[in-house]
């Protein structure tokens, strides 16, 4: 790509995310005003010659691979970077451009896509892949401010929590500040029966003590402030604050608390083990982990997408088109997925047969 010598004149915000760069520039709209649908266009264009090349050719001079993104966003207006275990896709959208950064190295809820959808990924990414995050969007960052006149950097507008921070009730009450639609006062706003009906059957309340299970299925306890639709923030400690569905949500503390909630990360984790003890070619750790998973040995089940053309993953949590890391399931649990798109297929079928 040829780049034009000297500064560029283009007006835009650059923003800092969750392991993000976010990019926004306001003049479409006036693009689309003054020239109709074929000037807005010619604006969108522009832009990507502008400012999303000159992203894609920075991340390649710090050392990033770039390449057509097959996986999710398949556009032309995406991609797809990696530098070692760091990954991230590039989106282009209108007058909005998104660079997001994550891995799986440790996604201990969301290791599936490759940990794209993984909550607070800051903080969860290893230290030195940290360090590398924080460097290239910093870079494009200050590369972004220098080539365009116009553009500034937008300071987060809510403070980091921790001790050199605020703490977890400021960090809720900054969030509000932020929100068009809770501000955190409950004689202005009316929260619907569905947004606060808790997993035991509770309604629960703003301000109120609630329980649910963290990570790794243990019970913790904390404070529940509305936050938006069905989701809570869940203040558990001075600085910690959680984001949790109400649903997962208990407004009476639950029996046996020493007994851990983890069954369906039980059974993912074990699934993953299994189809790699296949693929090892392993068969006697893999039969080990069958009789773990299924015992008594039921017949079992893939689930099929018609739509999607790929395979359920287990717990229906993803999408893959190899039938051996496909989720494995029983009769039971299938009841009600046999519709379309979906369809169940046997595969113990063939090994009965031979």
């Amino acid at each position: 790509m040829t780049l034009t010598k000297g500064r560029i004149n283009r007006t835009g915000r650059v923003v800092f995310h969750d392991a993000s760069l976010h990019v926004w520039e306001e003049s479409l709209m006036d693009a689309r005003d003054a020239g109709g649908w074929n000037a807005a266009q010619e604006w969108e264009r522009q832009f990507k010659h502008d400012v999303f090349k000159r992203i894609v050719q920075l991340l390649r001079r710090l050392g990033w691979t770039v390449e057509p993104n097959t996986y999710i966003f398949t556009g032309n207006n995406n991609r797809f970077a990696r530098k070692g275990a760091l990954k991230a896709d590039l989106k282009l959208c209108g007058r909005h451009i998104e660079f997001d950064m994550f891995q799986n190295v440790n996604a201990p809820t969301r290791p599936d896509h490759g940990g794209r959808y993984e909550f607070n990924q800051e903080a969860l990414m290893p230290y030195l892949m940290r360090i590398e995050m924080e460097r290239t969007r910093r870079r494009i960052r200050d590369y972004l401010c220098n080539v365009f006149t116009g553009y500034v950097f937008e300071q987060p507008k809510r403070d980091k929590r921790g001790p050199n921070g605020v703490t977890a009730l400021e960090w809720v009450q900054q969030s509000y500040a932020e929100s068009s639609h809770f501000k955190g006062d409950l004689t202005k706003y009316e929260i619907s029966g569905y947004n606060n009906k808790s997993g035991d059957g509770g309604v629960i309340e703003h301000g109120s003590r609630v329980w649910f299970a963290d990570y790794h299925g243990r019970i913790v306890t904390g404070t529940a402030y509305y936050n938006i639709n069905n989701m809570w923030w869940v203040v558990t400690g001075k600085y910690d604050v959680r984001n949790e569905a109400s649903f997962h949500l208990f407004t009476k503390c639950p029996q046996n608390l020493r007994v851990k909630r983890n069954a369906d990360r039980r059974r993912k984790k074990l699934e993953k083990l299994l189809s790699a003890a296949v693929e090892k070619m392993d068969f006697e750790r893999a039969a080990v982990l069958r009789d773990v998973l299924f015992p008594g040995n039921p017949e079992l089940f893939n689930v099929w997408h018609d739509d999607h053309q790929m395979y359920h993953c287990a717990g229906f949590c993803g999408y893959t088109r190899d039938q051996s890391k496909a989720g494995k399931f029983t009769a039971n649990e299938l009841r009600g997925w046999d519709a379309k798109p979906n369809r169940i297929v046997a595969i113990c079928a063939e090994a009965k047969a031979a």
